[in-house]
């Protein structure tokens, strides 16, 4: 008799891609707005996206790269000093 494994459906799997796109996110945020990146790593990993969207609330940090270049990009925004 052949045993074959069972197959992950694709319910989970997008769940899966959830929890890791979450984790990410999270990790970039918090990297970004100066907090570091443990916190929003474990943040995503422990409430999915919704760690990663309480990350787009949460202040951002003095001197830290969310209020020197922006949100998104590397770019100065015009009349920040330079580092």
């Amino acid at each position: 008799m052949l045993i074959l494994a069972a197959t992950i459906g694709p319910k989970a799997l997008y769940l899966l891609f959830a929890w890791l796109l979450g984790a990410a996110i999270g990790c970039y945020l918090s990297e970004r707005k100066g907090w570091g990146q443990k916190p929003g790593l474990a943040s995503g990993l422990f409430l999915s996206l919704l760690g990663a969207a309480i990350w787009l609330i949460w202040p951002a940090r003095e001197g830290s790269d969310w209020k020197i270049k922006g949100p998104w990009g590397d770019k100065r925004k015009r009349g920040a000093p330079a580092a």
